[in-house]
């Protein structure tokens, strides 16, 4: 009367271990022990749907200095260019004025221009042709010094980018304000990008005291905000009474889960603008495949409760061992229970259930960047766009890259192995088979020969 429930006991501390051990090794045939049917590996496509695998949190680098086009032709100094060209340390006043008196400069130092031009007309036109002579050189550099900045727009890597958008709208609003162009140019390069620029919501950001530019989270935080009709920078929760059949939502219930999940797999690209402000520091992201990793586990414990009975067949169960795309029911986990191979099986499963989730995740997120990047204030700013599409950009090629992955791995595994196991078979059904026929023809003849022969 008491063997049986110890034998109970018993029997599920040993399953409480298996579903342990089933959560931390991969799939492993050798664990399930004898196999009812190999070919059933195969069939399948192999162990797991893709590979898996953790990866830690990425390192950020920053780029302190960077490319600022304010510092290189803002600094420009014209007093010292007059200077030097006046003092003949640069050859541009030495070529047109060779004929310069060596008192040149204490006649400057000593006499004003009215008395000077009056006691030494020819000394006093000279000097001011030098020094009309240095502001055109410093004209030119100085338009040269703009020419090469803007040329390194392009090629730059964009990081130049920010900064000129943010010198266009400094000079829009210091010419809006009335004051003469003179002043306007200098007031612009003396900010040197510390106003930032309009960004997401119209605030400004990346200048001296402002936020930095996020692209990844602020353009992930306006898609999700603009696909739920609220405002770009809202960063509230949504409860699930009142998300309804949102998909944005229902997968990610606050701005915040959706921009940890943009940073977790595309990192981050953060961009400011002011003078002594660290350019550009960048996140790498660690994919997608950690991700799958992490869904792998936790699906793959649900579906061992359930296939145990440690947790009832509820919906909400079978929920957390399901993905929206691909739903385990009740069928697929009463089949499970009576299966010989059910590590294998229930291993593969959760695998493909990990697999379509992220993957769902993943082009929501590329929904969500994509309605993000139409925020008037990002859309009309090509340098972000550019910069949004190439995360996008580079999150398709890693679907891509996964899918090509599982279709292979599904070739591969349909090929030899299939093909070995398929003729093993054939073998040993024809080895079943009885022959009916004498494997010695004429046998009778023989013996009848034979025994008349002794006979004789």
């Amino acid at each position: 009367m008491h063997i049986r429930p110890i034998s109970a006991l018993a029997l599920a501390g040993i399953l409480l271990a298996s579903i342990a051990e089933a959560a931390v090794n991969p799939i492993n045939t050798s664990s399930s022990g004898s196999v009812i049917g190999d070919d059933l590996l195969y069939s399948v496509g192999g162990g797991n749907a893709v590979s898996m695998g953790s990866a830690g949190n990425m390192d950020s680098i920053g780029i302190g200095g960077g490319w600022n086009t304010n510092p290189i032709c803002g600094n420009m100094s014209l007093t010292n260019t007059l200077q030097n060209q006046l003092n003949g340390a640069t050859q541009g006043f030495q070529q047109i004025m060779g004929s310069v008196l060596t008192n040149a400069t204490q006649a400057v130092s000593s006499l004003p221009g009215l008395i000077l031009q009056r006691s030494n007309p020819a000394l006093y036109n000279l000097l001011t042709n030098g020094v009309l002579q240095g502001r055109l050189d410093f004209d030119r550099s100085k338009g040269t010094c703009r020419a090469i900045a803007d040329k390194m727009v392009d090629v730059a890597g964009g990081q130049m980018g920010w900064n000129k958008i943010a010198e266009g709208q400094a000079m829009t609003q210091a010419v809006a304000s009335g004051t003469d162009a003179v002043t306007a140019v200098s007031d612009v390069e003396a900010k040197s990008g510390n106003d930032g620029l309009t960004w997401v919501g119209g605030n400004k950001a990346g200048g001296s005291g402002q936020q930095p530019i996020k692209v990844v989270s602020d353009v992930t935080r306006a898609g999700y905000n603009l696909m739920n009709g609220r405002g770009p920078t809202d960063t509230s929760s949504i409860p699930a009474a009142t998300c309804g059949n949102g998909l944005v939502c229902n997968t990610w219930s606050s701005p915040k889960q959706a921009t940890d999940f943009a940073n977790r797999v595309l990192g981050e690209q953060q961009q400011q603008t002011c003078d002594s402000c660290t350019k550009t520091t960048t996140t790498a992201g660690a994919g997608l495949t950690p991700v799958i990793q992490e869904s792998y586990d936790a699906k793959l414990k649900a579906l061992n409760e359930l296939i145990s009975g440690s947790k009832p067949l509820t919906s909400d169960n079978l929920a957390l061992a399901s993905s929206d795309s691909l739903p385990v029911t009740r069928g697929v986990v009463e089949a499970l229970r009576t299966e010989h191979d059910q590590d294998v099986l229930a291993k593969r499963l959760a695998s493909e259930v990990a697999l379509s989730d992220v993957l769902g995740k993943a082009l929501l997120l590329q929904r969500t960047m994509m309605a993000g990047s139409k925020e008037p204030n990002v859309a009309a700013n090509d340098v972000a766009t550019k910069a949004i599409d190439q995360q996008n950009n580079g999150l398709q090629q890693e679907i891509d890259n996964l899918k090509t992955e599982l279709d292979l791995r599904r070739s591969l595994a349909s090929n030899s192995p299939t093909a070995i196991l398929e003729r093993a078979q054939n073998r040993g059904d024809g080895s079943k088979g009885v022959f009916q026929g004498d494997p010695m023809p004429n046998r009778l003849d023989r013996l009848q020969n034979t025994g008349s022969g002794q006979g004789k």
